[in-house]
């Protein structure tokens, strides 16, 4: 019996250095359209007003931010993630509301969120673990397209923090524009936000002798177009990685799961994308790509009475109240922290 309960011991203690210490989560989540209730004068959201066409109210806004709060929360397991990244928020508020007025304000998660000129007045922000993610700074990259200036959407965030080991890095959080008109006549548009993001990453390994790169967005791009395979140059995790090159740790889902449903198809939009010394070499802070997870719980599904199978259960389907979580399903990856340098 003592030989036993020691052996268990021994398990319990290897477990909590496994999964606790050691264990760095980091989520994305395209939460579909988090207004808060207040007009905007200078931004398209009258849609998302209690007298608009959704007749979105305090009691739907507190709903949506407690739904949202309760997946962020299943998704840790052990522990809710260290990193949180997010798009479709609409301001400072809405964050603010999400980490500090719902179950998430016992993870005391802080923030930062940008200011776009998107016309309808969304952003993206990420959430951390000040005890798992020392922030240092910030800077946020508007997009201003040359061939339409006229053309608006989501700036790309940019946080730099330094992790438990001490070794600093480089978060990106994006929201490309969206399909509307058309994939293809679209497709430019996510090409030059891709460039953008690029050039910033190419920065970072020219002045970093190690730069350690996490990029994650809804790209409303499958992880084989152009604007991911091509002009980010994110690829398929080789056998030999490069520390150097952009890894998508997502690749291997495209085509056969996805994010995020539409007309009856999954599509692999939402994405987490690493630099190569984060999978390669003997750092204290590495990702571990077996762990790339689209994160799903039966109670953020529903049927899908048109297409088939299940679908995300959002706040509204069309027009109708649906009172649910998103219509993306979030993704995450784990990553392991080793001992402070």
């Amino acid at each position: 019996m003592k030989i036993k309960i020691s052996n268990l011991l021994v398990l319990f203690f290897l477990c909590a250095s496994v999964f606790g210490q050691n264990n760095f989560r980091v989520l994305f989540y395209n939460v579909e359209n988090l207004f808060d209730t207040n007009n905007n004068p200078h931004k398209n959201d009258e849609e998302f007003l209690p007298d608009g066409r959704r007749r979105w109210s305090q009691k739907r806004y507190y709903t949506k931010i407690n739904n949202l709060a309760k997946v962020i929360s299943s998704s840790g397991e052990w522990g809710v993630p260290a990193v949180v990244g997010i798009c479709e928020t609409e301001n400072e508020k809405t964050v603010r509301d999400l980490v500090g007025n719902s179950p998430l304000r016992k993870a005391g998660y802080r923030f930062v969120v940008t200011n776009s000129p998107d016309r309808r007045g969304i952003n993206v922000a990420l959430l951390y673990q000040r005890d798992q993610f020392k922030y240092l700074a910030h800077r946020a990259y508007t997009v201003r397209f040359p061939y339409n200036k006229r053309k608006l959407t989501r700036d790309i965030l940019h946080v730099t923090g330094q992790v438990l080991s001490r070794d600093t890095v480089d978060v990106f959080v994006c929201h490309f524009p969206s399909r509307r008109g058309g994939e293809k006549a679209s497709e430019p548009d996510r090409i030059y936000a891709a460039s953008i993001l690029r050039s910033k990453a190419d920065s970072l390994m020219r002045i970093r002798r190690n730069a350690h790169i996490i990029i994650m967005g809804d790209f409303n791009d499958e992880p084989s177009n152009i604007s991911i395979a091509r002009t980010l140059n994110a690829l398929p995790i080789p056998q030999k990685p490069e520390a150097k090159q952009l890894y998508n740790l997502f690749q291997h889902f495209e085509k056969r799961t996805g994010s995020y449903k539409y007309r009856g198809r999954w599509n692999m939009l939402d994405q987490i994308i690493v630099s190569g010394n984060l999978i390669s070499g003997g750092g204290s802070f590495k990702a571990l790509p077996h762990t790339a997870t689209i994160f799903s719980r039966n109670f953020m599904l529903t049927e899908d009475k048109t297409n088939g199978g299940n679908r995300p259960r959002k706040t509204f389907h069309g027009m109708r109240y649906e009172g649910g979580y998103s219509d993306h399903l979030p993704v995450y990856v784990d990553f392991r922290v080793g001992d402070k340098k």
